[in-house]
């Protein structure tokens, strides 16, 4: 127990958050599923996975396509992961970084 995963929260995440976790969270937030003051800051794997299945059961509801969102939530994901990139950047991420082991 004392050896479980805790995870640092999105601001203190790899690239402020630009990680698989980090877009899960956002995610959430998103969905309405966590309000958007939620960092998961001290949350264990297995609290993150069982947010993990409630984003996927939201994605399914939209064939997992940002396009076949609803116009309230498209524009609140646009806000959200906009400003993430933003914030990732200014962390020092770039695009390349996602594509950097497919080479």
């Amino acid at each position: 127990m004392g050896n479980e995963y805790i995870y640092p929260g999105v601001p203190n995440d790899l690239f402020a958050g630009m990680t698989g976790t980090g877009k899960i969270i956002r995610d959430a937030w998103v969905f309405e599923i966590i309000p958007e003051t939620e960092t998961c800051e001290g949350w264990t794997m297995s609290r993150l996975d069982a947010l993990n299945h409630q984003v996927n059961e939201e994605w399914d509801k939209y064939s997992c396509m940002v396009s076949n969102l609803p116009p309230e939530l498209f524009e609140r994901h646009q806000r959200i992961h906009s400003e993430a990139i933003k914030l990732a950047k200014q962390a020092g991420w770039t695009a390349d970084i996602e594509t950097e082991d497919e080479n």
